[in-house]
């Protein structure tokens, strides 16, 4: 095995190529690990975000064009830590090879890490039932790291063969279902309610704007704040788009009626998977719970479709998707460190938080406690002047 580390991603489409045949080779394969993927992220973020990608071929291969075996696409802060490039943006993140070479090529990344005295990497979304989740725990120590490994997210998903259908039409008999009719009843007064799938650039450029603003305006509406105000997020979208539109693998979902948008849907179908990625709706049509009623047509219409098996619901633990989900898939918080007293340090902080958790009074406590502990002393300006902040 030969390793080669880049600073950046080239677009090559020789390697977008074996990438991607990589990518698809996995047991479960991800659009989040793909080149295109990668490649948005890398354009989207370049300012913030130093790339460490690390390619490993197999020497013995006769054909060099198809040597590739492995691809740990990392990111560096540009000092000593290190984590995957998609982490922020990807559901799933995991190291690219078969299950047989992929012990010996996380020891290589591993070891090449140290040299570079990276102190502590941080691997996001790492699949639980992944082979890589044994590798780093049996090579860790060899490389010089100490591994802990925490739940992140129990991502919900609907297994398409595993819904209740109803005899007399095979439809799929789905959660919410009257509440369902009487909001796409009210919703649909003056037109028909619909769901219009854009796949194309052509087709999704001119309203992704619209998304885009119609998310922010949701977020607002509810005292929060966008991941989509940041440029690069909506950078990232535009570039993202581009790359995966040819493939088919984007999908901007709306429902509609007549020309009035009542949700949307920004997400992807990849090798059998629907992915409900980045919904959003209109604020003034709450109270029919449009989120929900979009969701539910998208269901329906993957679970017309003989080419899809499941319906993937992404991170987050909402109470909506729980009604929907007949599965669910493990992704972990990994760390590795290499000092000793951060590794027990960062145990000890974990085990005392799911003790605080694990009893609403104590987790009250100390909520209050860091509450006071946090707020800043007046100043005398703060006292003369009240509710005026400090800048």
């Amino acid at each position: 095995m030969r390793l080669v580390v880049l600073d950046e991603i080239p677009e090559d489409d020789g390697l977008r190529r074996q990438w991607n045949a990589l990518a698809l080779q996995m047991q479960r394969p991800q659009v989040f690990y793909t080149y295109d993927w990668s490649l948005a992220v890398q354009r989207a973020y370049r300012q913030t975000l130093h790339p460490l990608i690390f390619l490993a071929h197999d020497d013995r291969s006769h054909d060099n064009k198809n040597s590739l075996i492995g691809i740990a696409a990392l990111a560096t802060d540009g000092k000593a830590h290190a984590s995957f490039l998609c982490a922020t943006t990807g559901d799933y993140c995991d190291f690219l090879s078969s299950t047989e070479h992929r012990p010996a090529f996380i020891a290589a990344v591993l070891a090449d890490l140290r040299r570079r005295n990276v102190e502590k990497v941080t691997l996001t979304n790492l699949p639980a039932d992944s082979p890589t989740v044994s590798a780093l725990q049996r090579d860790a120590a060899e490389s010089g790291y100490r591994s802990f490994a925490r739940t992140a997210y129990i991502c919900t998903q609907v297994a398409l063969d595993r819904l209740e259908r109803r005899p007399a039409d095979n439809k799929p008999v789905l959660p919410g279902k009257k509440m369902v009719r009487r909001s796409l009843a009210a919703m649909g007064k003056e037109s028909p309610v619909r769901l219009e799938h854009a796949r194309s650039w052509d087709e999704i450029s001119p309203i992704l704007p619209q998304f885009v603003e119609a998310h922010i305006a949701r977020f607002e509406a509810t005292g929060r704040v966008s991941n989509l105000a940041q440029p690069e997020r909506r950078r990232f979208l535009e570039e993202l788009t581009k790359q995966l539109s040819p493939y088919g693998w984007v999908v901007l979902t709306r429902m509609m009626s007549g020309d009035r948008v009542l949700a949307w849907n920004y997400g992807f179908v990849f090798e059998g998977v629907w992915f409900w990625y980045q919904p959003t709706f209109d604020s003034a049509l709450e109270k029919y719970s449009p989120g929900f009623c979009l969701l539910s047509k998208l269901v329906e219409d993957a679970a017309e479709n003989p080419e899809l098996r499941a319906v993937d619901l992404g991170l987050g633990a909402e109470e909506y998707k729980d009604r929907f989900a007949n599965q669910t898939r493990e992704t972990l918080y990994v760390t590795l460190r290499a000092s000793a007293v951060q590794h027990v340090r960062e145990i000890v902080r974990y085990r005392a938080a799911e003790i605080v958790k694990a009893s609403p009074r104590v987790e009250a406590a100390a909520r209050a406690l860091l509450k006071r502990v946090r707020r800043p002393p007046k100043s005398p300006s703060q006292n003369a002047m009240p509710g005026k902040e400090s800048i």
